[in-house]
């Protein structure tokens, strides 16, 4: 008995000892890779590209996996790169995701690398900027690309990088994304067992995670309204059906939905009109208009109703003013769901890597992201890593997708170690 409590206690040791040898080599990585790191995040923030259109972001992808020794395979979903790093021992088989794409925004950050990149939205010339982080995703991957190829004798398993283009939507007209990536099968050959992604917060302070289990961020739907009615002067509005006023009927109507229809109690859901477009003078009431708008659930029955629902409001209200309405609902992405077994068993990695303390259990954000897609198909975790620099107020700096939104190189540091850990320790596990 005592022999076997004497086993017990050294084997305890020894695997406690290796961890251990595992984190010290990851810090000694991170901080021989860091450099090259925010080198990497600057060229990509100065090259900004839209979603579909990463074509030099791609390139510069291709050439530093290439440099590191990868053999990258390109061309997926559009511009989508993927490389595999096979171990030196059996395991399985890990998938790490980054998006790459920027936004259709004018930046104001005061920097060196800011962008000036022009790019083409629905058909107009309009700036482009990495306005969400996706430059410091990119840089974090490579990173961890070129660390786990540096020991991929030790790795008990498989890596699959995959960087995605089209996160924050396909053009008009075009598929893309988490969605067409899985569809081209990235999940596929080696067969992946579970897939981490990360994304950077300019309100979370440098070295915090942020991470819950089960619905992270929301399922999002687009929809688009189209009102008609006819034409008149707009002192004789008796002579016309007006859309305008049918419009905003519309949208006091649609807030009555997750008011009153929706057990909030439940899960929280938003409906926001954010654009309407019609007429061309004061004086003129238009035939038609359409209004553009965002639905944000975090339960698949509320969402399916809710859908229901703003067809129901927006038709029963247009013929209430004798006028024509169509709503169109794109498909949307579904839930960005943490399986709470991968989220049990990763949790240890994620607060090793930034301290216990410095992991925060979140509630849901209404938030939305395409790699739910890949959590569709096998189990995913999904968590934010902070961006905020030491010297700055979270709850005062400037959100994603503005022109001042601003991500402090030093937040990278964790991003690595935590796709490091997690990666390794699932392997191990």
């Amino acid at each position: 008995m005592k022999k076997t409590l004497l086993v017990l206690s050294l084997l305890t040791f020894s695997v406690s000892l290796l961890g251990q040898n595992f984190d010290n080599q990851i810090e000694k990585l991170v901080a021989q890779t860091e450099k090259d790191v925010i080198e990497w995040r600057h060229w990509f923030h100065q090259n900004a590209e839209l979603s579909n259109r990463e074509f030099k972001t791609a390139e510069r992808i291709v050439q530093i996996l290439t440099d590191i020794g990868y053999k990258p395979q390109t061309g997926i979903a559009k511009t989508g790169v993927v490389a595999i790093l096979e171990g030196g021992k059996p395991g399985p088989v890990v998938g790490l995701r980054a998006d790459i794409d920027g936004l259709p925004v004018k930046e104001r950050v005061d920097i060196p690398w800011a962008s000036k990149q022009m790019g083409e939205y629905n058909g107009e010339q309009v700036p482009v900027m990495h306005a969400c982080g996706h430059d410091t995703h990119i840089s974090i991957l490579l990173g961890v690309a070129k660390m786990l190829y540096e020991i991929k004798d030790q790795v008990p398993g498989t890596v699959k990088f995959i960087f995605q283009p089209a996160e924050e939507g396909a053009p008009k007209g075009e598929e893309g994304g988490a969605e067409l990536m899985v569809k081209e099968g990235v999940l596929k050959n080696p067969d992946v067992d579970a897939i981490f992604g990360l994304h950077i917060n300019a309100q979370t302070p440098v070295g915090t995670l942020k991470v819950r289990p089960e619905g992270i961020l929301a399922a999002v739907n687009s929809m688009r309204i189209d009102i008609k009615g006819k034409q008149a002067h707009g002192s004789a509005p008796w002579d016309g059906i007006d859309p305008v006023v049918t419009a905003a009927q519309i949208i006091n109507n649609l807030q009555s939905i997750v008011s009153r229809n929706m057990k909030l109690t439940e899960a929280p859901a938003v409906i926001t009109i954010g654009a309407i477009h019609g007429g061309v003078r004061y004086n003129i009431i238009p035939e038609d208009l359409y209004m553009l708008g965002t639905i944000r659930t975090l339960d698949p029955d509320m969402r399916t109703q809710i859908l229901q629902r703003i067809r129901e409001v927006a038709t029963k209200t247009a013929e209430s003013n004798n006028a024509e309405v169509e709503v169109w609902i794109d498909s949307g992405y579904p839930v960005t769901y943490n399986q709470p077994e991968l989220y049990e068993q990763m949790l240890p990695s994620l607060q090793r890597a930034a301290g216990e303390e410095n992991v925060e259990f979140i509630k849901p954000i209404t938030g939305a992201e395409d790699f739910s897609f890949f959590q569709q198909e096998i189990p995913g975790l999904f968590f934010f890593v902070g961006g905020c620099p030491p010297d700055r107020d979270p709850k005062k700096v400037s959100g994603h997708h503005t022109p001042d939104f601003y991500v402090d190189d030093s937040g990278m540091k964790l991003g690595m170690k935590a796709m490091m850990g997690l990666t390794l320790d699932y392997m191990s596990k």
